[in-house]
């Protein structure tokens, strides 16, 4: 198979990485990804068939994108061409599609595996176009990113995305034994340590395996435990793009945490994005966010205690402040929730969009001059104070305007106390109306 940056054969005997010498030979020996190589699974169901099609792989590194583009070349006679978005520029790009225009003429169709394909810009993308649709290359690329954002629509309409997923700790385990098998040894660790070096891969494979290349160079004489191998190996560093996928994805898994009352699942999004390098002035001011638009009126003091939190923050700074906002997160996460007004204000925001040229009728205007008196402003108001209840039940909205009702409150913590007053006016002014 071809490389467009490696084309020399690699000497007998040279030195192989473990992650090389492991690279699956066949699909049916990738590890994981079953959602898309099992014999149902989309792409499964593409080879089956004989009709596969040009392919976007999103998903996090070391989980073999790379690798099943390979063996995609091998399982459908294609030329195997790599080239990484990082490093061709446009006079590669052309040489490429040149000598796949010549293979085709010869009978010979290209996948062309594109690395980081997010990393080329729109028009560079587009460059790609009249070759997937003339059948020139079948175009096979990886991405980190959400291909959504970051590929062109002409991209994405002429290809299907399929998602790769981290491997699970069953997935690395049988890596692990595999990597084991081609040592001829075992790890020397015991059951603990073993457990704690699959986490340190983080669904990794490829980390695993220069993870487990490291340790089985070292002399030991008896197996390590988990202080040992930790004391020995230095920590993986956190996956976590302040700029990208994982600052969306985390902060939405915290939000979605607090809205469904789960301070410990709350509190580990919230630590693993202080932990990943997030500013936490960023997270004091989403939290805050969150205490207006998931708990709101159900409990009017949430905000003020992510507000308070934050300004313990800028007194404090980190790490003692970050206590402070771990604080209002558990606080949140176990608040009574109530959207109703976040609703309520899209709903009347939508409303006023449909009649904003609609004046406030006349009897709810001022009329400091004459002639506005004359024009009747102010005509028939009544002051609520001197209202039996303290209510007069007149109408607020704009005359010939239905009214609207947008506050629903929830039966739930003082938005239930809410609810009786809203219930208690609304009697009212239904018998207002009747008088």
């Amino acid at each position: 198979m071809a490389d467009l940056f490696n084309t020399a054969a690699v000497p007998e005997g040279a030195p192989r990485p473990l992650a090389d010498r492991l690279r699956p030979a066949k699909l049916s020996d990738v590890i994981g990804q079953q959602q898309v190589l099992g014999s149902d699974a989309p792409l499964g169901t593409m080879l089956a068939s004989g009709t596969l099609s040009s392919l976007i792989f999103w998903g996090p590194p070391g989980v073999g994108k790379t690798t099943i583009a390979r063996l995609l070349a091998d399982e459908t006679d294609l030329h195997f061409v790599q080239i990484s978005a990082i490093f061709t520029g446009v006079p590669e790009l052309r040489k490429v599609f040149e000598a796949a225009k010549i293979r085709r003429q010869n009978g010979k169709g290209t996948l062309l595996f594109v690395d980081e394909i997010h990393r080329f810009n729109k028009a560079q993308q587009d460059g790609f176009l009249p070759y997937m649709e003339d059948g020139t290359i079948l175009l096979v690329g990886a991405t980190t990113e959400n291909p959504s954002f970051e590929l062109n629509a002409a991209v994405l309409s002429r290809s299907q995305v399929f998602i790769l997923t981290r491997l699970d700790l069953k997935d690395l385990e049988m890596l692990a034994q595999r990597a084991e098998k081609e040592l001829g040894k075992r790890l020397p660790l015991d059951g603990h340590a073993r457990d704690a070096l699959l986490e340190m891969a983080d669904g990794d494979g490829r980390a695993l395996l220069n993870l487990i290349e490291q340790v089985s160079a070292w002399k030991v004489d008896a197996r390590l435990t988990t202080d040992d191998l930790t004391k020995r190996l230095m920590k993986r560093a956190v996956k976590y793009d302040k700029s990208g996928d994982e600052h969306y994805n985390l902060i939405s898994a915290l939000h979605k945490s607090v809205r469904g009352s789960d301070p410990d699942a709350a509190l580990y999004w919230f630590a693993r994005m202080l932990a990943g390098g997030e500013d936490p002035r960023f997270l004091a001011r989403r939290i805050t966010r969150m205490s207006v638009e998931d708990i709101g009126l159900a409990d009017p003091q949430a905000q003020a205690v992510c507000l308070q939190a934050w300004e313990t923050y800028e007194r404090l700074g980190s790490p003692e402040g970050e206590l402070a906002l771990a604080q209002a997160v558990t606080y949140l996460a176990l608040a009574p929730k109530s959207n109703a007004t976040y609703v309520a204000y899209k709903a009347a925001v939508a409303a006023a969009k449909k009649t904003g040229s609609a004046p406030p009728p006349a009897h709810i205007l001022n009329a400091p001059t004459t002639l506005m008196k004359e024009q009747g402003f102010g005509a028939g108001y009544s002051y609520d104070h001197d209202a039996e209840d303290g209510f007069s039940g007149q109408n607020y909205f704009p005359d010939g305007t239905k009214r609207g009702v947008y506050y629903l409150p929830v039966d739930r913590g003082f938005e239930r106390e809410l609810k009786k007053r809203v219930d208690y006016f609304a009697g009212l002014r239904a018998k207002r109306a009747k008088n």
